[in-house]
């Protein structure tokens, strides 16, 4: 028997995790669903070599060096050398990292008598489950080379959509950043010079006034504590959010959030279908399509959204009709894969949806930019502002008591 490692709800609703012993994924579902739990997650536990870590300094490979890795390994493969010898050469000119480590033990596990997709689920933390199934499924079928290029072709799609959905995200960080330095320079270089002239002029100063001297007194008092919270926050919530709870609660946050959440469920809606429509024209069965695209949708809504219809697609449903329940799915994408279903081209009609969603990313992120780049500019400019009101109202009294 396998063990799977499993995240589910109880009966009170609470998310648990754990590992059960079976033969098969649906047997461990059946077990759990069996001591009254709702499967959410259920994957085989982690294998020996190089895996995923929740750490938040923990090494990864960029998307981009797997996607010149995979361009690479398809050429030598359709010149027609062998894949023990083109990993090999592959190897032998990856800069020192994760990859290159990873590459040299699917060269090893190979000569060892093992597939090559076997050997590269060995590594979970470098070739993910979409990425082992379609060179399994190019290994059954004899055209390794194509179904390399078809994956070398989606990583470069979705890397561009992941840098668009990050650089909508960045805008927004840096400016505040910015903000919070240049206020901070404010309240401790240039505050205090009119604090001097406050104590000399023998006045009370205004609420106002007195409240930004404070606040200029704590800041350069007790700086560690501010800096602390500046820099140990993010890191705290980048650490939770790397936990299954705090993903869970991120994902759904992010998907409901007013600005961001509308590109947030385009990207999670175009890497899907294009997840999906690269698999099934790849050979691999739509159940198991599902469960692959599911779990690298990149959101937790529209994961549990579509692990909830491959429930009905196993009892033997159409696709399309539970995906109608969901809220998540646009009726745009439910129709086209409805009629990607009856007329026998799901793949091509995903791929369809896939382009025009990341063209919807694109011009939602524009305008998500175009939009927030004079509103921040307001409430920086809004913020600066009472500063310089603060300090010049004692003045301003001053001259109205000389008058």
């Amino acid at each position: 028997m396998a063990k799977f490692q499993y995240q589910a709800k109880n009966a009170s609703g609470q998310m648990v995790q754990g590992e059960i012993e079976a033969n098969s994924q649906q047997e461990a579902i059946i077990r759990l669903r069996a001591q009254q739990l709702l499967p959410v997650r259920v994957g085989l536990g982690a294998r020996p070599g190089v895996g995923k870590s929740t750490s938040l300094f923990a090494p990864s490979v960029k998307g981009k060096d797997l996607q010149i890795f995979t361009r690479q390994f398809a050429t030598l493969i359709n010149a027609g050398i062998p894949v023990v010898d083109s990993l090999k050469i592959l190897s032998e000119g990856l800069r020192p990292g994760l990859l290159k480590e990873a590459s040299a033990q699917v060269k090893t596990s190979i000569e060892g008598g093992r597939r090559l997709a076997d050997s590269m689920a060995q590594v979970p933390g470098v070739f993910d489950k979409l990425y082992c199934n379609m060179i399994q499924a190019g290994e059954e079928a004899g055209i390794l080379d194509g179904i390399l290029q078809r994956l070398a072709v989606y990583m470069e799609k979705s890397e561009k959509l992941k840098g668009q959905v990050k650089g909508a995200l960045v805008y927004p960080i840096v400016i505040i950043i910015v903000a919070i330095f240049v206020i901070a320079g404010i309240l401790i270089f240039i505050i205090p010079k009119f604090m001097e002239f406050f104590a000399s002029s023998g006045q009370k100063p205004p609420m106002l006034t007195q409240l930004v001297v404070d606040l200029s007194h704590s800041l350069t008092a007790h700086w560690y504590v501010y800096l602390g919270v500046i820099i140990g926050a993010p890191m705290a919530i980048m650490q939770y959010v790397k936990t299954d709870e705090g993903r869970d609660t991120f994902d759904r946050i992010l998907f409901k959030a007013p600005v961001f959440g509308e590109v947030i469920q385009k990207s999670a809606i175009a890497r899907l279908t294009r997840t999906l429509g690269t698999l099934l024209s790849s050979g691999v069965g739509l159940i198991e399509a599902i469960d692959i695209a599911a779990k690298t949708s990149g959101n937790i809504v529209i994961e549990q959204a579509l692990l909830r219809c491959k429930e009905s697609v196993t009892s033997g449903r159409s696709f399309a009709a539970p995906l109608g329940r969901e809220k998540a799915f646009p009726e745009m994408v439910v129709q086209m894969i409805s009629i990607g279903e009856q007329s026998g081209t799901l793949d091509i009609m995903l791929g369809k949806i896939a382009d025009f969603y990341e063209d919807e990313v694109e011009t939602a992120v524009k305008a998500m930019t175009s939009l927030l780049e004079p509103l921040l500019m307001v409430v920086l400019g809004g913020i600066i502002a009472v500063l310089v009101v603060a300090m010049y109202l004692p003045i301003f009294n001053m001259a109205g008591t000389i008058q």
